[in-house]
């Protein structure tokens, strides 16, 4: 019986961290991550992609900001720049998926969907912004933004005097066209869906979508969409091999299988750090807890070896 995954793109999978972030770069990052995905089309999985947008949406809000300064251009609100984001890189997966399968002799429709993530507009975030975007200002241009748009700034740890824009984080509750998503899948499309957490948008009292001024975590997006289509498995690829505990301390420990009771306690410990780690295990929960069958956290380009990877299931593998 054919398997339906979730592949979430992010880490070193697009971009690594010691690069500028040319095209070049992120296409060669792209196909080698992809080819990673080949073993899996040759199973038999149906597959569904997802990817991150940090840097790339940092870079659409920096030529915002230079538009605006240098030529008067109008800037784009939030969720036009996630939006941006989602077509450029769902395009460059797309053609370098196409290629790669090309290579191998595989033929596969392959489509990528922009796509609205719901969130509710009363979340909590909306009163405690936390995510950093865009680029760091001095303390004068901050105060000067916060004065003429209204955004909300925090003091940058890594840079003296140093201030970044923060938005909300809202959780995801909704994902549109979910059923086409998984339809498509099912019916031997590969699909490139909610790119970078999915646009932010919610339901106003009259039922109309309203954007929201805000950024959704990725693997809490890719999560819900993979148990809402009932997907079997779901990966997520980052720039570890491995889940640690005590990761940097004495006793540090690599960890190949989980189950569910095991993680959780791990989590409620503080083994995961709250701004990389966490959120991706809290995924991984929601999605086994939802009854999908399997998780995985791996580095980008070891998928294809089962020697990496930690694996979450609700009970022991055998």
């Amino acid at each position: 019986m054919k398997k339906l995954a979730v592949i979430a793109l992010g880490g070193n999978a697009l971009l690594r961290g010691d690069q500028v972030g040319t095209i070049e770069e992120q296409e060669k990052n792209t196909t080698d991550t992809l080819e990673n995905l080949v073993h899996l089309v040759e199973q038999g999985y149906d597959l569904v992609i997802t990817h991150g947008n940090g840097p790339q949406v940092g870079n659409v809000l920096m030529r915002n900001d230079a538009g605006e300064q240098l030529y008067n251009i109008a800037q784009m609100p939030l969720d036009i720049c996630v939006a941006d984001t989602q077509g450029g890189i769902g395009y460059m997966i797309e053609r370098m998926l196409r290629n790669v399968l090309n290579k191998y002799g595989i033929k596969k429709n392959v489509a990528c969907l922009v796509t609205q993530v719901i969130v509710d507009k009363d979340d909590p975030a909306f009163t405690d912004p936390q995510k950093r975007v865009g680029k760091i200002y001095d303390k004068k241009a901050a105060e000067e933004l916060q004065r003429t748009k209204g955004w909300i700034f925090k003091e940058e740890v890594k840079s003296r005097d140093g201030y970044r824009r923060v938005v909300p984080s809202p959780k995801p509750i909704g994902v549109m066209n979910e059923d086409i998503v998984g339809d498509m899948a099912r019916k031997g499309n590969i699909v490139i869906a909610a790119g970078g957490g999915g646009v932010p948008v919610y339901i106003d009292e009259n039922k109309d979508i309203r954007p929201s001024e805000a950024v959704i975590d990725k693997d809490m997006a890719s999560s819900l969409l993979a148990s809402n289509i009932g997907a079997d498995e779901f990966y997520i690829l980052t720039d570890v091999p491995f889940v640690y505990i005590n990761y940097k301390k004495p006793g540090e420990k690599a960890i190949e299988f989980l189950n569910y009771k095991d993680t959780v306690k791990y989590l409620e410990e503080g083994q995961f750090s709250k701004g990389s780690m966490a959120p991706k295990i809290q995924a991984c929960l929601n999605f086994i807890k939802s009854g999908g069958s399997k998780s995985v956290i791996t580095e980008a380009f070891k998928l294809e070896d089962k020697n990496y990877g930690t694996k979450i299931t609700m009970e022991y593998e055998d």
